[in-house]
């Protein structure tokens, strides 16, 4: 029998329109949906997280550097869709956030209470926003946390370099896709 909160979820963040784009061609997406597959035939809860915003972005405040910026260039994310090649469930979980963080703006908390999720495995784009955010507040939730490195996508490849080898360890099971979903299947 389970108890509150050992149940683990993988965490999909940020893999949609406008945002994965950039990483056609590179494997990530296909590594995802890898081990995205690799969770569902496990019985492993899958969560994805998209950021996205109302009509006119009413949540976006000038005074925040980056979407007040992309509020005044027309690029908020409005009506966007996760990537096809993940073929998102109608009984999987999908969080709308408003920021970075798949903490903030979002549900995200109360799912994993109601669900009782303890653990977290993170993948997505991009490792120095959406991934470090989350594995921040998640860490400070005292979640369990596991983070795919090359399940995780960034523009500047020191920088995801430098997260994933440095940075994360620190709190969080560092893998590739490859080996936590050849783990997974041996638990099965």
């Amino acid at each position: 029998m389970s108890t509150p909160h050992d149940q683990t979820a993988l965490l999909v963040m940020d893999l949609q329109s406008g945002i994965a784009d950039g990483f056609e061609g590179t494997g990530l997406i296909e590594r995802v949906a890898a081990a995205t597959d690799a969770a569902r035939a496990a019985g492993m809860p899958v969560i994805f997280v998209k950021v996205e915003f109302r009509d006119g972005a009413p949540e976006v405040s000038t005074h925040n550097r980056m979407f007040g910026a992309m509020l005044r260039e027309g690029r908020i994310p409005t009506g966007v869709d996760l990537h096809p090649a993940l073929g998102v469930r109608d009984d999987e979980i999908v969080v709308t956030k408003r920021r970075v963080s798949a903490f903030a703006g979002s549900d995200l908390d109360v799912v994993l209470r109601a669900k009782g999720i303890g653990h977290l495995v993170l993948a997505g784009i991009s490792t120095s926003g959406v991934v470090l955010s989350t594995l921040r507040q998640a860490a400070d939730l005292d979640l369990g946390l596991v983070v795919l490195a090359d399940g995780c996508g960034d523009r500047d490849d020191e920088v995801h370099r430098v997260l994933t080898e440095k940075v994360f360890p620190r709190q969080a099971r560092v893998t590739d896709v490859a080996t936590w979903t050849a783990d997974l299947g041996k638990r099965g």
